[in-house]
């Protein structure tokens, strides 16, 4: 006891004089390194940014830019794309990626347009099975790589070839054509009406009427070509379909887990997040995303095809519309606003730089730098978390 009051006398003579101040961490609280943080807490900030500056240049270069049907083209554009996009939006959120978007899509289609013309299903029972058959596809994959451990890169590229094939198979690469698709199964090409702000509407009798004295409304679906501004049902369905996942992405238990699976699935398991379960919900999801998408396009270009581009880049369009709206690769930041941001973006450069008169490959060309620019962007971000 003598020897322990001794040594705690002499702890106490040699801490005689010294500091009492708590230890303290110096940080940098530098105009950039608040930036980096308000970009880190505000991922759709880069993309609104870049929408922002890519629209006030290209207003001041073509007289034309800024009317609103050229503004509602842009949305027509990107209606496919968008939506696509939120299917590859959740999956990259969850540190993952989807190939297979675009196929689905395309094979969705053809299912819903086959199930009409060739079994003679109702029209409003074929989407609906097209949906749920969309919806097994993105199961699939999820399945494949939350229950096997299989990269979701190879699995994804298997799985778009797969269905790409399967599509010409089943389809025997017949063409449904868009005046039959009109006349017996109206419904598939639904997402292909619109409605007209501002626009003239026909006569009763379906004659045009005479533009200098006939009065204009402010909605109408039955507009005089030429009239007004045009804007699809699908525009209208594709920015639903971002605010509802926004919300629940944002909002909801299940969104904090997709977030908390791409951030460290680990951790996330640890904390009692059904990780795997997750990952199958977010590739079903994904499946349905891209069937509805399938549906649009029936509306979109009015046939059903086989062959349809977006079974082929798909995939490339929506993962471009993904990382320029600032969603990380490596999973676990980002917003599907972000997202179609970037869709936005895509839009304004093709038709901007028509309207200027350039060379269309420079449309390429500007989107593969902010491709770059956005992972870039994204690496510099990151380091405000670290």
């Amino acid at each position: 006891m003598a020897v322990d009051a001794k040594t705690a006398s002499s702890f106490e003579e040699g801490l005689k004089g010294a500091s009492e101040k708590v230890a303290e961490f110096k940080e940098d609280k530098g105009l950039l390194k608040r930036l980096q943080h308000w970009l880190h807490q505000t991922p759709s900030a880069v993309p609104m940014i870049v929408l922002v500056v890519a629209l006030i240049i290209f207003g001041v270069l073509s007289e034309n830019f800024f009317k609103a049907g050229t503004l509602s083209t842009i949305l027509q554009q990107i209606a496919i794309v968008g939506i696509l996009g939120c299917a590859q939006s959740i999956v990259v959120l969850t540190a993952g990626i989807d190939l297979s978007v675009g196929a689905i899509a395309v094979f969705s289609s053809v299912l819903m347009g086959q199930m009409s013309f060739r079994y003679g299903i109702p029209a409003e029972v074929s989407i609906a099975i097209g949906l749920v058959l969309g919806t097994a596809m993105g199961a699939v994959n999820g399945f494949l790589i939350a229950k096997m451990k299989l990269p979701p890169f190879i699995v994804t590229l298997g799985t778009w070839q797969v269905l790409l094939a399967s599509n010409f198979i089943f389809s025997a690469n017949e063409t449904i054509r868009s005046s039959d698709v009109e006349a017996q199964a109206p419904a598939l090409g639904f997402w292909g009406g619109d409605v007209t702000f501002w626009g003239v509407p026909m006569l009763p009798d379906g004659s045009r009427p005479d533009l200098a004295t006939a009065e204009t409304v402010i909605l109408t679906t039955n507009a005089a070509a030429g009239t007004g501004v045009k804007v699809l049902y699908a525009v209208f369905l594709m920015i639903a379909l971002v605010a509802v996942m926004a919300y629940v992405l944002r909002h909801t238990a299940w969104g904090r887990h997709v977030y908390a699976t791409g951030d460290d699935p680990q951790a996330a398991e640890l904390a009692g997040v059904p990780t795997q379960k997750v990952l199958i919900q977010v590739y079903a999801l994904a499946g349905l995303f891209c069937a509805i998408a399938g549906w649009v396009m029936i509306g979109r270009f009015g046939s059903v095809s086989p062959t349809a581009s977006t079974g082929q880049l798909g995939n490339i369009q929506s993962i471009t519309a993904v990382v320029i709206g600032g969603i990380s690769l490596f999973g676990g930041r980002g917003s599907i606003v972000g997202m179609f941001f970037g869709a936005l973006i895509v839009g304004v450069f093709e038709m901007g730089l028509r309207l200027v008169g350039t060379d269309p490959q420079w449309t390429f060309f500007l989107i593969g730098v902010l491709i770059i620019f956005a992972v870039a962007v994204d690496q510099w971000i990151r380091k405000a978390a670290a």
